[in-house]
């Protein structure tokens, strides 16, 4: 696939076919985003990926904390607020989303019923995470970030879809002592990888972007 328009026609996957995607090709995907630019070339990415019965059991132990009512403690914390313009713009793709399902993306228990269809995975057989060490500063957040779109970019010019998750940060705790990671290492994300199930309604929803001229200012 050609790389602009694979940039152009990714999007955030919801709902996926069970069919596991082979080693190989997972595999051929991490190698791809370990090209990925950082900071002085430090890499300080590192991934784990987790399916099958060990990933329905990482579901079931995140969603009976969800029911549970732990707090969510996700090492890198949530933000709480937005400047008008960004979110009146998350408010806009929350509420056309919405629409789309024909529920109110706002509403607690809406809320709590998408939570859950996150730590399912979204149905994909297989979960990512993104750590690195807890000692970095911000640029090695930035290099996590670059990791994931190269991540997502292969997997989407292999057919297959993706979607970055910050929920699954939520009980980074949890999932650390799950997956046998040490306390010394930051939860940066979690992304859902699979085939997309193209005939459900959740993945004909395409976002829109700004006009270019709101975002560039030229200097001359």
């Amino acid at each position: 696939m050609e790389a602009i328009e694979c940039i152009k026609t990714r999007m955030s996957i919801r709902k996926f076919r069970h069919d596991p995607v082979s080693k190989n090709i997972l595999t051929e995907i991490i190698n791809t985003a370990q090209w990925s630019p950082s900071y002085k070339n430090s890499q300080t990415w590192e991934v784990v990926i987790v399916s099958g019965k060990k990933k329905e059991e990482l579901s079931n132990l995140l969603v009976r904390l969800l029911e549970e009512g732990k707090t969510p403690e996700p090492d890198i914390p949530e933000a709480l607020s937005w400047p008008p313009d960004i979110e009146e713009r998350i408010n806009e793709h929350m509420k056309k989303r919405g629409a789309l399902l024909g529920v109110d993306l706002n509403s607690p228990e809406i809320k709590k019923k998408s939570k859950a269809a996150n730590f399912r995975f979204y149905g994909a057989p297989h979960g990512i995470f993104l750590f690195h060490d807890s000692v970095l500063n911000e640029w090695s957040i930035f290099n996590a970030g670059l990791f994931a779109q190269s991540l997502m970019l292969a997997a989407h010019a292999h057919g297959l879809g993706a979607v970055p998750q910050a929920f699954l940060t939520d009980y980074s705790r949890e999932v650390k002592q799950f997956l046998g990671i040490p306390d010394s290492k930051r939860l940066v994300l979690g992304i859902s990888i699979g085939y997309p199930d193209t005939e459900n309604a959740i993945n004909t929803y395409r976002t829109t972007r700004v006009e270019t001229d709101k975002i560039l200012r030229w200097v001359e």
